[in-house]
């Protein structure tokens, strides 16, 4: 009995193993949400990594949270490095590309509680009265990764901080005023 129970278990993990090998090797997460306000003024905000205080998820979630910033004040070149609790673990972005007023591509290296190495990127595009702001971070799933994916749901767990933070983006750029000129604005 106990050999056959030994033997369901070791055909249970090796299932689990080989189906983790199975799965793709990179993965996207992608939110978005429409700001009435015009791209620029959303930019700035995304653009230069001392304002993501004001509306990073990330930022509340530990308030010992330490911050370094370095390189550029903002734009190309401006690095943002945290060390926080557990929930938060360490690491540091960069922005590699930035192309006013649409596009934003940051290298973002997690050191704790997970090495990761990924790449994030904000793209607004203008409609209308509103600015479609998409929030996505890809890049490699190595097989811990994929391992952990069985188990968790990466793009429920990051794609929930990504609304939440899109949407403390929303509520900050609208409160500020810039919604009640947009609209007529060409």
């Amino acid at each position: 009995m106990i050999k056959v129970i030994a033997l369901a278990v070791v055909l249970l993990i090796a299932a689990v193993l080989i189906l983790a090998a199975t799965r793709p090797n990179s993965f996207r997460v992608e939110r978005k949400a429409a700001i009435k306000a015009p791209p620029e003024k959303i930019f700035a905000l995304i653009n230069d990594l001392h304002q993501w205080i004001s509306w990073s998820p990330w930022e509340k979630i530990d308030p010992a949270l330490t911050r370094t910033h370095s390189g550029a004040a903002s734009g190309r070149g401006a690095v943002y490095a945290w060390e926080g609790n557990r929930m938060v673990g360490s690491g540091r972005m960069e922005i590699l590309e930035s192309t006013a007023p649409t596009r934003i591509t940051i290298k973002l290296d997690f050191y704790r509680p997970f090495e990761g190495h990924n790449t994030a990127q904000f793209t607004l595009d203008r409609e209308g009265d509103a600015t479609y702001v998409a929030w996505a971070m890809f890049g490699p799933s190595t097989y811990a990764s994929k391992l952990m994916g069985l188990f968790l749901n990466m793009d429920r767990m990051i794609g929930g901080h990504f609304d939440q933070g899109l949407a403390n983006l929303k509520a900050l750029v609208e409160k500020q005023g810039d919604a009640d000129n947009f609209g007529g604005a060409q």
